[in-house]
């Protein structure tokens, strides 16, 4: 083998060896050479390439553009693609088109002119642009949702708490008839507001080391009744599942939201698989699964064969109010509260779907590892009685005058005195100056500087004999924080009725003593 031969093949094998795909054209645009990269990147074989027009690997408008664009440049000079790079689409062989980076040089071989094209495709990091994009959209929709939730909050808890102490004092069956409807749309909308709270990650979740694969067969028989007689259901659990800590009740409503939209996705017959696995998620994995961090995960899957979603439906998925359903079939509140909860949870939701065949959507729950008991959630049915105080002193810290104002009333009517602060630095100086104070019954965000959780502390420090109740229905700060179980403090969520406030109030009376 002589120099020059010696010298090609090694100049074929470096070309061979490269990670981007390079093509080299003549000045027709003529496809000279290609290298394996090439091959693989848009499907044709070596002799599929060689002797063909360059803009056949483009789609519209490039493929037209892209011989004028070469003239112009051997005529005059001026460049448009030659000697620098550009984000085009390339046009693979069976039609599909990807984006991709495109550096094209000049360069001479005895007299003649040839150029050479650099392709680096960008499949996957506009896929990780989008994912992030997206994600982001997500992050502020929810700020935006949390906060107004907690303001409609406040609002329920002045309307709920007047409507029940207006109830104490009618009798006439026709008004009361009134009332009870009126109380049953709040409740509504309290509902609404724990959907919407819940999306935006802002739920104060009761987290328990839960057997999932228990949970899931406890919850079958409702979800085959949920699903009707046309609709056949499976579970394929794994053996060996891992544990997880989270909240048993929001994997339970998870998977019923879950299955009404695949029940609804199935007008005709079809069925719908559970499977739960285990997978350890890696870096490579992780940037795949925006906002995943590499780590063990139990992943519960649910699947079924209705209709499918188009790729722009399942980008717009998680958000609140959208969906795909008729008007008055749906809030559109479902996967978003999956959402905020795998998300809340240190997890996230993957929505894979094709039109006409189906769809899965694959919750990622983390690995819980310790000794700790297992708990399944158990649902308690028992009522809660109205517990009357004993004519303690309440110390009310409230920055809404108006929810102030009720709590004062309502606290009254459960034989409580109270005393009250506009924000938390008024309350930590009656905290000092005022002597018998039984219990703080006191807000959770507050402006000012002084939270709730600040107040706590300083009852937890300084008087611990006094008890501490939160109320919120914000309450963000709850989401990364162990302070409620280390204290064995206990948090009220607005909008609240009278016999959870009075029984909670006695609890917390009998934790400081």
């Amino acid at each position: 083998m002589n120099d020059a031969t010696k010298k090609a093949t090694k100049l074929e094998a470096l070309l061979d060896a490269a990670v981007d795909s390079i093509i080299t054209i003549d000045r027709n645009a003529i496809i000279q050479s290609v290298n394996k990269s090439a091959e693989e990147l848009f499907g044709y074989q070596v002799d599929e390439f060689v002797g063909r027009n360059v803009k056949f690997l483009m789609p519209e408008p490039w493929s037209s553009q892209h011989d004028t664009y070469l003239q112009q440049y051997q005529e005059t000079g001026i460049k448009r693609i030659i000697g620098m790079g550009r984000e085009v689409e390339g046009k693979r062989k069976d039609g599909t088109t990807f984006p991709m980076h495109l550096s094209v040089s000049e360069f001479w071989v005895d007299d003649e002119v040839f150029y050479s094209g650099i392709i680096h495709n960008m499949s996957a990091r506009k896929d990780a642009e989008r994912a992030l994009e997206r994600s982001q959209r997500l992050d502020a929709v929810g700020q935006l949702t949390g906060g107004i939730a907690h303001d409609f909050n406040n609002l329920l808890t002045v309307i709920t708490g007047n409507l029940e102490l207006l109830e104490m004092q009618i009798d006439a069956s026709a008004q009361l008839e009134l009332l009870h409807e009126a109380q049953a749309a709040a409740e509504l909308g309290a509902n609404l507001t724990e959907q919407l709270l819940a999306f935006a990650r802002r739920s104060v979740l009761q987290p328990e080391i839960v057997d999932i694969n228990g949970l899931i067969r406890k919850l079958s028989t409702l979800l085959e009744r949920t699903l009707g007689g046309h609709i056949s259901f499976g579970m394929s659990l794994a053996a060996d599942l891992w544990d997880s800590r989270v909240d048993p009740g929001q994997i339970e409503s998870a998977l019923l939201n879950l299955a009404v939209n695949s029940r609804d996705a199935m007008q005709s017959n079809g069925s719908l698989v559970i499977e739960t696995s285990n997978i350890i998620i890696d870096q490579q994995f992780s940037a795949d699964e925006v906002d995943v961090d590499p780590g063990e995960y139990i992943r519960i899957s649910v699947s079924d064969t209705g209709t499918g979603m188009s790729e722009d439906v399942v980008q717009k998925v998680f958000e609140p109010f959208f969906t795909t359903k008729q008007a008055g079939h749906g809030t559109g509140l479902g996967l978003s509260m999956v959402y905020g909860f795998a998300k809340q949870s240190g997890g996230n939701v993957t929505v894979y779907s094709e039109t006409g065949i189906g769809t899965t959507v694959s919750i990622y729950l983390p690995r819980h590892v310790g000794e700790a008991e297992r708990s399944m959630l158990e649902a308690d049915s028992t009522k809660t009685e109205t517990q009357q105080g004993n004519g303690e002193l309440l110390l009310v810290v409230e920055d809404d005058s108006r929810v102030r104002r009720l709590a004062l009333e309502r606290l009254k009517v459960l034989n409580y005195r109270t005393i009250a602060a506009k924000n938390g630095t008024e309350a930590l100086e009656l905290l000092d100056t005022t002597p018998g104070i039984d219990l703080v019954f006191t807000d959770l965000v507050m402006p000012g500087g002084v939270s709730g959780y600040d107040v706590a502390d300083h009852v937890h420090q300084q008087y611990p004999h006094i008890g501490v109740l939160l109320t919120s229905g914000y309450a963000e700060d709850l989401i990364h924080s162990d302070k409620l179980s280390e204290h064995s403090i206990r948090l009220l969520r607005k909008p609240y009725r009278q016999a959870e406030l009075a029984k909670l109030l006695r609890e917390a009376l009998e934790t400081g003593r």
